[in-house]
């Protein structure tokens, strides 16, 4: 049975359409690659990108989270009102209380500084992140 991998993001999608991009393309093993927007247009940039569905608002993420295996996006989907407030707290739980393994971008957020990381590009930290689930998907099969 293949694995859920779900991509959030919000605001125009940017992050989230490059993973899913790079997801489609390069993660060879058999997934189901789901896209999660705080808003239409950031899940239908990321359908676009490849993901194989997608949609948005808190009920989906709610749902499709519960079932997600991987979890994949900017670290302020755990950040309640992060994204310019498109992130509810509901969305925030929603990513936090899925059973599935989380790889998360430390990508800056306005009320929030994590400390202590390298500057990294976002391709740097893109192909971090597909190296992460590819060896997660590896050792989960």
């Amino acid at each position: 049975m293949p694995k859920t991998v779900v991509v959030v993001d919000g605001m125009g999608g940017g992050i989230g359409s490059q993973l899913a991009a790079r997801i489609h393309k390069e993660i060879k093993q058999d997934i189901s690659l789901v896209a999660l927007g705080t808003n239409a247009i950031a899940s239908q940039r990321m359908v676009e990108a490849g993901a194989s569905r997608g949609a948005s608002g808190e009920n989906a993420f709610r749902v499709s989270l519960a079932a997600a295996d991987f979890i994949l996006g900017p670290v302020g989907i755990v950040l309640a009102d992060s994204m310019m407030g498109e992130l509810s707290p509901a969305m925030a739980e929603a990513v936090l209380a899925s059973p599935a393994k989380r790889i998360l971008l430390p990508i800056a957020q306005s009320h929030v500084t994590i400390v202590g990381l390298a500057k990294l590009s976002m391709s740097e930290l893109i192909d971090e992140a597909l190296a992460v689930l590819a060896k997660e998907l590896r050792d989960t099969e």
